[in-house]
């Protein structure tokens, strides 16, 4: 039966609320299918507001893998901010998806896409606003199945009471995988409803449904085991892995957004994963093994993903882009090619170590010359080996003096506070490196007009990496050590003024921990959080610290833990985590033995060009890392003069 769309009722709303713009949909390459020529719909989530989630690949790339199945459709929606979200409250109108404006709630599947924890009040407000019962347990056959999925998916257990079911790893092939199990449960006429549908996903040992998953806690608080409660579902459910990107050339037509994004650029993933080995970094191990794209398949997609847009600047995205063992040619080929056009190329912030100048004049050659950001993590080499991050303080000024000589006057430098046995002296040997770097450009240019950004960001332990089991600092300890380096930079006459010094509080950290290391009773707090008001906690002005810990003395009465119990507590190697019948394909005594290596001071190589470190991802996942070169180059090889022209 045909679904109505909700625009008339909405239209009338959209006068009175800012960015109107951002809720009406018809965006250049999106889709609209017929809902009654499809036997199995989504609705994809990317649980913030419209500016941050419509660039967002993870759902953009879902969104046209499912729309181009024959009878499936897929639609998005995003988090509407609280000016709309009251007035839909006031006259009745139902969260809706931009594309056809049709209620979530009619959906099978409500699909929401988590890359940081801070989304999952907004995904209360979503849920609410569709009229989809907040818990899990409450939902009927005619509600759909809410299904998590992106990084934060990973330990899906602080929101296990308000999820369905959760996929961890690559999305491509599950997604797929999952619409065929609906497909059959619905043809067959739904045999045992809502039970039966979440049973065949669970028993595929790649869809976790918390429903048939047992806890049971020690007297202490920590978790003594999580036991399978159905028959034929697994102890643990594995990650999805896609082999060969090239096979998934997506997106193909990237979205135009209407309205103004945090990124304006059309967007190309050259390789996923990474085996650096940065301790911090949730998304290098959970991503593994490396994947890379070929530098003909890149050049594919960035030819028609230009042609399908318009946009002016591509980027090259991965983890550590310019270790593509085919960088070189691949920016100057794309370069080459749209020398005429002026289309710029980007990376994300740049390894020290990858860095050459040739990349970074073929990057600059089309576009603008703006300034170059490094990220060195760790203040002082001691540091930068418990994090394993193998970047020297005279590699950092070797790079940076060969950018100054070559016309860059601007360097940002990326740093992290409160990472495992970190001092106060560790935290102020980031002025002296900004200081350094200040000083050598003055040597190189002859110029005083050098500027260096340093930009510092909490450290937060997060599951499945070395650093599971280290201890947080407190928000207090944090930003005392912060203050101490800010007077440092501002107390220098030579070089302070020329120091930019960006810095977020301890406070949203906390948070973050609280909900990245969480087991199921954290549930309750951000229950709790979502019913005083809580909404868009990742952004500044929305986030309240009170609100949270308050919301945590009350959801956590009669348990015996507290918010310090799960973020400042080191753990040990017996304690049972969250997340460990999660299967990343890391093997756990690995992890182990390198949290004891960062707590020695013990560097490990990149696996990819040295002899394997026994991981367990290969072996486990049944995957091997994909590396070029290739030894070809980027086709088509005519140079582009212009829209629809050749030179």
């Amino acid at each position: 039966m045909t679904v109505e769309s909700v625009f008339p009722r909405l239209e009338a709303l959209l006068p009175h609320v800012q960015k109107p713009i951002q809720y009406v949909g018809g965006e250049l390459n999106s889709t609209v299918k017929d809902w009654d020529a499809c036997d199995v719909r989504w609705a994809l989530m990317y649980p913030d507001a419209y500016e941050v989630g419509l660039p967002n690949q993870g759902v953009m790339i879902l969104y046209e893998v499912l729309n181009e199945q024959e009878g499936v459709l897929a639609e998005r929606t995003y988090s509407v901010w609280p000016d709309l979200e009251a007035l839909m409250r006031e006259h009745g109108v139902p969260q809706f998806t931009v594309d056809a404006h049709r209620p979530v709630r009619a959906f099978d599947v409500f699909g929401l896409s988590f890359s940081t924890e801070l989304g999952y009040t907004n995904m209360l407000a979503a849920l609410e606003l569709a009229g989809i019962p907040l818990a899990a347990r409450d939902r009927t056959d005619e509600d759909p199945v809410v299904l998590a999925g992106g990084h934060a998916a990973f330990n899906p257990e602080p929101i296990a009471d308000f999820i369905d079911c959760a996929v961890i790893g690559d999305g491509e092939q599950a997604v797929l995988d999952i619409t065929k199990i609906v497909r059959e449960w619905k043809a067959e006429g739904r045999p045992g409803g809502r039970d039966e549908l979440l049973l065949r996903l669970a028993r595929t040992g790649g869809v976790y449904v918390p429903k048939f998953y047992d806890v049971e806690y020690l007297a202490d608080g920590r978790i003594a085991r999580v036991v399978p409660n159905a028959p034929g579902v697994p102890w643990r459910v594995s990650k999805h892995t896609v082999m060969d990107l090239d096979e998934w050339p997506y997106p193909k037509q990237p979205l135009v957004p209407l309205a103004e994004t945090v990124h304006e650029r059309m967007s190309v993933e050259i390789f996923r994963g990474c085996t650096r080995g940065c301790r911090f970094c949730q998304a290098g191990m959970i991503t593994r093994p490396v994947r890379e794209r070929s530098i003909t398949g890149i050049g594919e997609m960035v030819e028609r993903g230009l042609k399908a847009t318009g946009f002016e600047e591509v980027g090259l995205l991965s983890l550590s882009s310019a270790d593509h063992t085919e960088i070189g040619d691949i920016a100057k080929g794309l370069a080459d090619r749209y020398t005429d056009d002026k289309i710029g190329l980007s990376l994300p912030s740049t390894r020290v170590d990858a860095f050459n100048i040739d990349l970074a004049n073929e990057l600059s050659r089309n576009g603008r010359r703006s300034g170059l950001t490094f990220a060195p993590e760790g203040g002082s080499e001691r540091m930068r080996k418990v994090i394993n991050k193998m970047v020297s303080e005279e590699d950092l000024i070797r790079t940076v003096a060969t950018a100054y000589g070559n016309g860059w006057r601007q360097v940002k430098l990326y740093f992290m506070c409160g990472l495992p046995t970190e001092t106060d002296e560790d935290v102020l040997q980031i002025g002296e490196m900004a200081k350094n770097v200040i000083q050598k450009g003055r040597e190189v240019t002859g110029q005083n007009d050098i500027r260096c950004t340093v930009s510092i960001g909490g450290f937060v332990p997060k599951p499945h990496t070395p650093f599971q089991w280290a201890p947080q600092l407190s928000a207090e300890a944090t930003d005392a050590r912060l203050a101490k380096l800010r007077d440092s930079i501002r107390g220098d006459r030579k070089y302070g003024k020329n120091i930019g010094y960006r810095y977020h509080d301890g406070k949203p950290g906390i948070v973050e921990g609280l909900l990245s290391r969480g087991d199921r009773r954290v549930g309750a707090i951000i229950r709790a959080v979502y019913e005083d008001g809580g909404r868009f906690d990742g952004w500044r002005e929305h986030f309240s610290y009170d609100r949270w810990m308050a919301s945590a003395e009350k959801g956590l009465a009669g348990t015996g833990v507290d918010v310090d119990w799960y973020t400042t507590r080191e753990r040990g190697y017996e304690e049972v985590l969250p997340w460990d019948h999660l299967d990343s394909g890391l093997d756990k005594d690995w992890l182990w033995e390198d949290w004891q290596d960062a707590l020695e001071e013990v560097e490990v190589d990149d696996c990819r060009w040295t002899p394997c470190f026994d991981c367990g991802v290969c072996p486990q996942m049944d995957t091997h890392i994909q590396i070029g070169p290739t030894g070809k180059k980027m086709l088509p090889l005519t140079v582009v003069g212009g829209p629809g022209q050749q030179k």
